[in-house]
Formats: structure tokens, C-alpha cells, sequence
């Protein structure tokens, strides 16, 4: 993954293929409704969604990734809307508005306390990313930009473990878990 974020978009970057495992894998359990993508850079989640009936908001703080998955979602006529807005500050407003919310390749662990908050009843949380073991790996062990082993599979209060793994994909060592409102 890159470092500076706003290069790679700039400089006409994109992130392999479709979505990731767990928005493939689980996708059919979402319950019919708008969905929340956080950190979704260009789309890749967003789009595959959207296909499958969902409107989808898109939030991220890079403009040109943005651009990007507009532009696509436009070009493919899917109801993609995008928010240029950075999750450090916060999370979008909507209490009770989303059946899903996606994080992908993205850890901010004070958001997650949050995220019961913004999904209807029986609502998901698909998250996946990379672990510390991962992080070693690629010689970046102090990293806070890394899931530890067993984190996902422990929700914050008001969701539960619906499924979850981790283990290696594609040649990386990846975490991964659903989690569903209460």
C-alpha cells in the first residue's frame, strides 16, 4: 500500500480489480438499504456495491481518488455519492441512516466505538486490512496502521461477531470480520 496517498491518486494510481474479500464474500448478507464506505479511496468497494442495488456514500479525504470513483460511478450510472471529509476529525452525520458500513485497508481505532451509531438495527460492518503480523513482515512492526491479532474479532459495544478470520491471501497475512448491530 502506498505511503503518501495523495501522490498515488495524482499521479493516476488505482488500486487493483474489485472489492475485497469480505465485501465479496458477504455482500448478500447486507440488509436492503444505503451503505456507507469509509476511506473507500476510488471506489472499488463503492462501485461493486452499487451495482448490487445499494446507494452508496463514499467518504474519503483525497480529492482525487473522489474524482475518480464520481467519475466511474457516473459513467457506469450507479448512485455513488462522494464526501470529501477527513475521519480524523470524525465520522459523517446519519445516526440510524446505513444497513452497512465498509472499511477497507483503513484503521482509525477511535472511529469503531462509533459505528453502532450509524447503522439501522440488524445493520453490518464489513472490515478488512492488514495485521501486525503483516506489518512485521514488511518491516514496519511500530506501525499503528495495522490491525492486531484478534482485534476484529472482538466488536465494540452494541455490535456483534457475526464472522471472522484471519490468515493470508494473495500473499499477505489480512484480518477480517462482520460485525452486525444488536
Amino acid at each position: 500500500m502506498p505511503r503518501d496517498w495523495n501522490a498515488f491518486y495524482n499521479s493516476g494510481g488505482r488500486l487493483g480489480g474489485g472489492p475485497v474479500f469480505v465485501v465479496r464474500a458477504y455482500q448478500h448478507l447486507l440488509p436492503p438499504g444505503p451503505l456507507l464506505d469509509l476511506a473507500g479511496g476510488a471506489g472499488r468497494n463503492a462501485l461493486f456495491l452499487a451495482r448490487r442495488g445499494h446507494p452508496v456514500l463514499l467518504v474519503d479525504a483525497n480529492a482525487e481518488a473522489l474524482r475518480q470513483a464520481g467519475e466511474a460511478a457516473s459513467h457506469a450510472g450507479l448512485n455513488v455519492e462522494t464526501k470529501r471529509q477527513d475521519l480524523e476529525r470524525g465520522l459523517p452525520p446519519g445516526r440510524g441512516s446505513y444497513s452497512g458500513i465498509v472499511i477497507s485497508y483503513y484503521v482509525q481505532r477511535s472511529l469503531l466505538a462509533s459505528l453502532v451509531q450509524l447503522l439501522i438495527p440488524d445493520g453490518l460492518v464489513l472490515i478488512e486490512g492488514y495485521s501486525r503480523r503483516e506489518a512485521v513482515c514488511r518491516g514496519r512492526a511500530d506501525s499503528p496502521y495495522y490491525w492486531e491479532e484478534g482485534e476484529l474479532l472482538a466488536p465494540p459495544s452494541g455490535l456483534r461477531l457475526l464472522a471472522g478470520g484471519e490468515g493470508w491471501l494473495k500473499e499477505r497475512w489480512r484480518v477480517w470480520a462482520v460485525w452486525v448491530r444488536r
